[in-house]
């Protein structure tokens, strides 16, 4: 069921991940079960956009989303199910209230 977007409120997550030897490894076996978590919200117009954060040599070191809930709660419980959270991928979270453009 897709929701109504005018009542859900939209955030950005910035999320950088560790920078440990293990780091890497972490990634990329949590990130079908991220990618996973993403399609699911896509299906209920929970994910606007995504993708990885990269330095200069092209390598993730992070990511950043805009989702949108309708309420607080769902967003924690996404983060609290979220397998780059669980799997210690993402090290430092930043979440901010966010609005896309309407452009």
């Amino acid at each position: 069921m897709v929701k109504n977007n005018a009542a859900m409120q939209q955030y950005l997550v910035i999320a950088y991940d560790g920078t440990d030897a293990e780091a890497l490894e972490r990634r990329m076996n949590a990130r079908p079960f991220h990618f996973e978590k993403a399609r699911e919200l896509k299906k209920y117009d929970q994910f606007v956009i995504g993708g990885a954060i990269l330095n200069d040599k092209g390598e993730m070191t992070g990511s950043m989303m805009v989702v949108q809930f309708e309420t607080d709660e769902e967003l924690k419980n996404w983060m609290d199910h979220e397998p780059y959270i669980t799997g210690k991928v993402w090290q430092y979270i930043e979440v901010k209230p966010f609005k896309v453009a309407d452009v």
